[in-house]
């Protein structure tokens, strides 16, 4: 459907010669930067571990057009405790809705592999014993990806399933990095992607646009770090300011705000021009439930805004990777 970058559903698409969905599921893991020696976590996490939308059963009531509501945004939804009820209930889902029949499976709540080898084993073992995965994906961040947890997801690899580790990277900015409190550094995000490749494992790397203090020329040092580290793949975020964060307190001060569409527009296509061409688009905006969302609250959803996407580069004459300095090294 869209041409101006390169999309996932077409890679997936390409590669098994159909649809594929991803079950995305809570294996009950925390997160080492919400320690209290790290102060409570990165300033735009709302305690909530990105779970997906169909597995927030006590959430299904709301829709898009609801109010903010603090009490709600406030409190940490309880977790679910088995991983083969998620992935059933998401299969069901999925195939009731989509007619799916192909599945990746995503461990994407929290930081997956904080944890010892031996009980990740157990977590991805009970998982991948559900259904006949075509992928599996593993969400974690730069410094939770040691040579132990490297080698068991490289134990997953197969003829017919490849592994994806999802990293957190945000921004190539250091001092934003500091600011919003990531724990980490470009330089570790970058020899944890070395590492990662080294097993034979994809990468997909996520960022946000907009955050405190960043303009062009940061999205654009942002795009060149993903293609210098050599990344397979990217999840691009507007910035989305949710209750219960720190950033939360920095808008409502007025110390921060948030992109409008426009802007948006504007800055996605510019990281877009930037970012090699081979790599894969697997998200180009961020969706979060309303009753948690502070800002921005006037924003297009996600088809609108894919489509006013498109019609822009299409008015602009630009695609994926036409302002890319070069070709990444053997691509």
């Amino acid at each position: 459907m869209y041409s101006r970058w390169k999309t996932y559903s077409s890679y997936l698409r390409e590669k098994y010669g159909e649809a594929v969905y991803r079950i995305g599921v809570d294996g009950g893991f925390s997160c080492p930067n919400r320690d209290k020696t790290k102060h409570g976590g990165c300033a735009f996490c709302d305690g909530t571990g990105s779970i997906a939308v169909y597995q927030r059963v006590a959430e299904s009531g709301f829709r898009r057009t609801a109010s903010y509501d603090k009490a709600t945004a406030d409190t940490i939804l309880p977790r679910l405790l088995s991983v083969r009820e998620q992935i059933e209930r998401g299969a069901e889902f999925l195939s009731r809705r989509y007619k799916a029949r192909l599945f990746s499976l995503s461990f994407q709540s929290w930081t997956n592999t904080y944890d010892d080898p031996e009980n990740l084993k157990r977590i991805y073992d009970e998982g991948l014993s559900v259904l006949p995965f075509r992928e599996l994906l593993v969400s974690t961040r730069p410094d939770c990806v040691g040579e132990d947890v490297l080698d068991l997801l490289e134990s997953y690899i197969t003829e017919e399933r490849d592994v994806w580790v999802e990293l957190g990277l945000q921004s190539a900015n250091d001092n934003t990095l500091r600011s919003i409190n990531r724990g980490h550094g470009l330089a570790e995000y970058m020899d944890a992607v070395r590492r990662i490749k080294n097993h034979g494992l994809k990468v997909c790397v996520h960022i946000i646009l907009g955050l405190p203090g960043e303009g062009r020329e940061d999205f654009i040092a942002t795009a060149r770090a993903v293609n210098d580290s050599g990344a397979e793949a990217v999840k691009i975020h507007n910035l989305h300011i949710t209750g219960g964060t720190a950033l939360a307190d920095d808008y409502l001060s007025g110390v921060c705000t948030v992109m409008g569409e426009e802007r948006t527009l504007e800055s996605t296509e510019l990281f877009l021009r930037h970012l090699s061409a081979d790599i894969i688009i697997e998200r180009l905006i961020s969706e979060t439930p309303y009753h948690r969302l502070l800002a921005p609250r006037v924003f297009p959803d996600k088809s609108k805004f894919l489509r006013r996407l498109e019609e822009r580069m299409e008015s602009n004459d630009t695609r994926q990777g036409d302002a890319a300095e070069s070709c990444r090294e053997g691509k």
